[in-house]
């Protein structure tokens, strides 16, 4: 471990998740954001023969993780869409002749048959599937290609399955596990309390005003501001501008190529702050983000979690606030009525409801937080959120 990837101990929860792989036993582990999950099925990788199969949603990451991974020493690929013919011919070559350690692919490639017979004909060691749970719909980012990984442990029954998430509940992970199929997994829950978070749910009045105000306060920290919608987005991102912040925006209508520069620009510290749809966050890998500003409510305690666990990754103090209105409510049951799957309409009722009280309430928000993913907090005063404080 310290010869490849220069770490000189493990992280909390790390050599109990590889020791199992390596015994080849299966994993489900819910993880925090930043937690080392790459070093759990990248060590195996290195120890184990054959190729470790790393299935991920996010195909413009791909290349980063690919060339991370390099860096180590580690001989990895990744086949997506955003390849031509020859070079994804040349991916299954290598693959073929026992060339790769790692191979990223994205989970609509296990609905092809052809990639399936290609696993099949060379000698995988292991299976890590990163955002877990998109594959239950009673997770908060359901994505439909992930069923078609249910096939993995019925066509590889002798190869090992690990799932990672950084949120899940209790249901979810039940359901995480049975739709995967996984035998008698090596379960791991860490904590999801994190104590350099602060965090706070402020009244909704004049937002743009009351995110500025809240910028020059903290000049020249990075941040991400969240907006629900397009046009949200660039009219905050505007606004900001033209009081001299340095900003760009990011959503999913955006050409590629914008979208992009405008991550790496934030990535980069070239702008300090950016302001996005709930398109951006998902494999960001940037520690110093020093906080997460939410214009409107999230639809869900799963997605919130998700979207300020990408504050503060340094360990250091960040700050998270949520302005608040119980209109945004309205907005949310508007889009939650144009389900089609009844069980799943109320299910997502359920979860809107519970994030709007915990941003009514005037108990601990660490509390709240921790006892939602079944975990419960002993100290009487947390003394990091606007309640305690």
């Amino acid at each position: 471990m310290r010869q490849v990837f220069g770490f000189h101990q493990f992280r909390p929860n790390q050599e109990e998740i590889v020791r199992a792989l390596i015994g080849q036993r299966d994993v489900f582990a819910v993880m925090p954001t930043g937690g080392g999950k790459s070093l759990c099925y990248q060590l195996p990788a290195c120890l184990l023969s054959g190729t470790c199969v790393v299935i991920s949603p996010l195909i413009s990451l791909m290349k980063d993780q690919v060339d991370a991974a390099g860096e180590n020493g580690l001989r990895a690929e990744y086949l997506n869409s955003s390849l031509g013919h020859s070079q994804q011919a040349g991916v299954l070559d290598a693959l073929a002749v026992g060339e790769l350690d790692l191979l990223y692919v994205a989970p609509e490639r296990f609905v092809r048959g052809d990639f399936l017979s290609a696993l099949k004909a060379t000698r995988v060691c292991l299976f890590a599937i990163d955002e877990a749970h998109c594959i239950s719909q009673w997770g908060h980012d359901f994505r439909p290609d992930y069923l078609s990984l249910s096939k993995i442990v019925p066509e590889f029954s002798g190869v090992s399955v690990a799932a990672f998430t950084a949120t899940a509940t209790h249901k979810v992970q039940q359901d995480i596990i049975a739709r995967l199929g996984l035998r008698k997994p090596l379960t791991i829950r860490a904590s999801f309390d994190r104590p350099n978070l602060f965090l706070q749910v402020e009244p909704k009045d004049d937002l743009n005003t009351q995110i500025f105000g809240f910028l020059r306060k903290h000049p020249s920290e990075s941040g991400i501001i969240y907006r629900t919608t397009r046009n949200d987005v660039e009219a905050t991102a505007e606004f900001l501008a033209r009081k001299g912040v340095l900003v760009r925006p990011y959503h999913a209508g955006m050409p590629d190529q914008d979208r992009k520069a405008n991550q790496d620009a934030f990535n980069r510290d070239e702008i300090n702050v950016i302001v996005a749809t709930i398109a951006f966050g998902m494999g960001i890998d940037k520690s110093n983000v020093r906080f997460v500003l939410h214009g409107d409510l999230p639809k869900n305690m799963e997605g919130y979690y998700q979207e300020i666990g990408r504050a503060g990754r340094d360990g250091e103090p960040a700050h998270c606030l949520l302005y608040f209105s119980y209109g945004d409510t309205s907005t949310i049951r508007y889009f939650i009525r144009q389900m089609e799957n009844e069980s799943q309409r109320a299910d997502a009722q359920r979860k809107l409801a519970e994030i709007a009280n915990y941003a009514g309430s005037s108990k601990c928000r660490r509390r709240q937080i921790l006892a939602y993913f079944g975990e419960t907090y002993d100290k009487a005063n947390c003394g990091t959120c606007d309640i305690c404080a």
